[in-house]
């Protein structure tokens, strides 16, 4: 999958390499303000609590 999308990019290696670099931070800044808040209520981690044996 990777090759295929390499070989789709325009351009000689160091421009392919920008764009895919580009690419690649928008995924994760898509990831990071809209998927994850979105399943973060869901998860299950999320109620986990410290108690103290006092």
């Amino acid at each position: 999958m990777y090759a295929w999308i390499w070989r789709r990019l325009p351009g000689p290696w160091p421009a392919r390499l920008l764009i895919s670099l580009a690419l690649i931070a928008a995924a994760v800044f898509v990831l990071m303000q809209w998927v994850f808040p979105a399943i973060a209520p869901y998860m299950p981690f999320n109620g986990g609590t410290v108690r103290t044996s006092q």
